[in-house]
């Protein structure tokens, strides 16, 4: 096992999309773990002081274009023996905050509600790390609970560039708030070296994300890659100390509903040997659906079972 640091720089990183064909910025063996730190969001929300803009976040905004979508992303990262058809495990062992203030935007036409609030916003709002908190601007204080909004891997070769917005299968923005320290999050694997990229840090997030963003800020990801060819996935799914998450994605917010409960029930019975039917009993007994967010085209649920029921 070998660890390496990835820094967030105009070569390191790319503006909105996946692809495939992206020279890796990194690469490393199965089993290596990779500090990757990541910048978020363009030149116009960047603040006054005393709120702390980081140099290489100005260089890449000078040097970088956005294309498809807006989010910076770091990598990719290639890692050794990862195959089409493998599943590539990802397991965040620590988040740090980069910066001492975060951002939130909404946007004319975009969130869950664009015909209630039909205007731009953009509020930055204060992060203290060593305190764990964020304060509101009417003066409320926020536990911090960051995750990277963005973790994926390359998309199918065939798909060509996809946008940063839209979660597929590969991943990307799937903005699931339980991705944070101590989560294993599994990625089929779609191109060689699995070229995975990782950004849109988010210091605390509901369930929705229903004004189209997070707490958005610059964080610092460490993470152990393992390959798996003992696992087959149409889908990332999660595991925490405590459940499992399947995902479903989909512009329409039943089918992917749909989808994650199908993605819960095969694998509650690859894990139980379980008949379909009893794991779809299991899942209306005890499964929680759980609305992803709703704001980046195909909208997001997960569904969490929990392992002691099911198996590690």
């Amino acid at each position: 096992m070998a660890t390496h640091e990835l820094h967030s720089s105009p070569e390191t990183c790319h503006w909105g999309y996946f692809d495939s064909q992206l020279k890796p910025s990194l690469s490393l063996k199965s089993g290596d773990i990779a500090t990757i730190h990541c910048v978020s969001g363009a030149a116009e929300i960047l603040p006054q002081p005393p709120m702390n803009v980081l140099p290489e976040h100005r260089e890449i905004l000078g040097k970088l274009k956005p294309h498809l979508g807006r989010h910076i992303l770091t990598g990719p990262v290639h890692v050794e023996g990862a195959e089409r058809g493998d599943v590539l495990a990802v397991e965040v062992l620590d988040i740090k905050f980069r910066t001492n203030w975060g951002w939130n935007v909404q946007r004319p036409l975009m969130g869950t509600l664009p015909e209630d609030f039909q205007f731009y916003r953009l509020t930055h709002i204060p992060i203290d790390s060593n305190r764990g908190v964020c304060t509101m601007p009417w003066g409320t204080e926020i536990e911090l609970k960051p995750f990277f909004g963005i973790m994926g891997v390359a998309p199918p070769p065939e798909w060509g560039q996809c946008s940063s917005v839209e979660p597929r299968a590969f991943g990307g923005n799937i903005d699931n708030k339980h991705f944070n320290v101590g989560t294993t999050v599994y990625f089929p694997v779609f191109a060689p070296g699995a070229l995975f990229s990782t950004g849109d840090g988010h210091g605390v997030q509901g369930d929705g994300e229903v004004n189209l963003t997070a707490l958005e800020t610059s964080l610092s990801g460490t993470f152990r890659f393992t390959v798996r060819k003992d696992m087959k996935l149409n889908n990332p799914r999660a595991e925490t100390a405590t459940h499992w998450i399947t995902h479903g994605f989909d512009t329409d917010l039943d089918d992917a509903a749909k989808e994650a409960l199908r993605d819960m029930i095969r694998l509650i019975t690859a894990k139980t040997g379980l008949k379909p039917e009893d794991a779809y009993m299991l899942c209306s007994l005890k499964g929680d659906l759980h609305i992803t967010q709703t704001v980046d085209g195909n909208k997001g649920v997960h569904c969490m079972m929990e392992k002691a029921l099911i198996g590690g």
